[in-house]
């Protein structure tokens, strides 16, 4: 009876929450400044490349493709923990957890699979200059982003079927947003379907893209080495960025990962609440600013077009 009882509940409640007096308010304003900064400079940078033409290239349209993925993801989760920071109860309906589920592992997912188009792109850009054009079209680069965002939508779709059609013996998450590895461990019925897709999941997001990513930079390197200065420096300008945010979202996803499978109560909880949303805060503000930084024709583009305004202002 019980278990009837706990299998149709319709609501899960988050236990990751302090409730710590009036610093939810505080919370609450760091939270949303976050949230606005993600969407300003993300929208920004997506606005200035599809209104210069001359940003109309391969690269620059991953880009924006990149930004649009961090809006998504951010927005997946920002107005949820908005919302929960002010609350007394820390619940979530059972249809609302699987959307936020969707929304982040989808997000996760076209964010590895993006890298690895980049990677891909920067390793025709440099170690085949001459067959770039070629094979690096726009209509390619669209297909490819295309490819990406269902093939992400598509696997976490199977990942959230498996999940929906198991018996839940309890409704407690130990975090702060809805994971689906915790609810998994919920179940009163067999998970080993479950925990085998999980895995595969696991592999075909975060190691699969490596190897493409790998063998890029491999090459990459090996014509740094042998090629000219110049070579050297575009090489560095716009590789760099992507490096560092391949490694920063790849630490900010395996802590993730490690957190939910095993044992982490010997880590501090703020520290612990803090890399359980890294990737998910890091990323989106890191992104715009190290591409909008680094990258000389984004910064030129972006220098002239405030330039313009300001003209237009006086």
């Amino acid at each position: 009876m019980l278990n009837s009882t706990l299998s149709t509940l319709s609501y899960f409640i988050l236990v990751g929450y302090i409730d710590d007096g009036n610093f939810r308010y505080l919370y609450f304003l760091i939270t949303i400044l976050l949230y606005m900064v993600i969407l300003l400079v993300n929208t920004s940078l997506i606005v200035l490349i599809y209104m210069n033409r001359r940003l109309h290239e391969p690269m620059y349209v991953l880009l924006c493709s990149l930004f649009v993925n961090e809006l998504y993801g951010s927005t997946g989760v920002f107005p949820f923990l908005l919302t929960q920071i002010l609350s007394d109860v820390h619940t979530i309906s059972v249809s609302f957890c699987f959307l936020q589920i969707f929304t982040v592992y989808s997000y996760a997912n076209i964010e590895f699979c993006s890298l690895a188009i980049m990677s891909y792109d920067r390793y025709f850009a440099i170690c085949r200059p001459l067959q770039y054009n070629t094979h690096m079209t726009i209509n390619r680069v669209f297909m490819l982003i295309l490819a990406a965002w269902l093939y992400s939508f598509m696997k976490v779709l199977v990942l959230l079927f498996l999940n929906l059609r198991l018996k839940r013996c309890g409704n407690i998450i130990n975090n702060l947003c809805c994971v689906n590895y915790l609810i998994v461990k919920l179940a009163c019925s067999g998970t080993e379907v479950n925990n085998i897709y999980g895995i595969c999941t696991t592999v075909l997001t975060v190691f699969v893209p490596l190897f493409p990513i790998l063998f890029s930079y491999i090459k990459i390197l090996k014509v740094c080495f042998s090629g000219s200065n110049q070579t050297r420096q575009k090489a560095v300008s716009t590789c760099t960025p992507h490096l560092a945010s391949l490694i920063n979202f790849t630490f900010g996803c395996c802590f993730e990962i490690l957190q939910s499978r095993f044992d982490m109560t010997h880590v501090p909880r703020v520290l612990r609440i803090f890399l359980s949303l890294y990737f998910l805060i890091v990323q989106p503000l890191m992104n715009p600013f190290m591409y909008g930084l680094q990258m000389s024709k984004i910064r030129k583009t972006f220098l002239l077009f405030y330039k313009m305004t300001d003209k237009d202002d006086v």
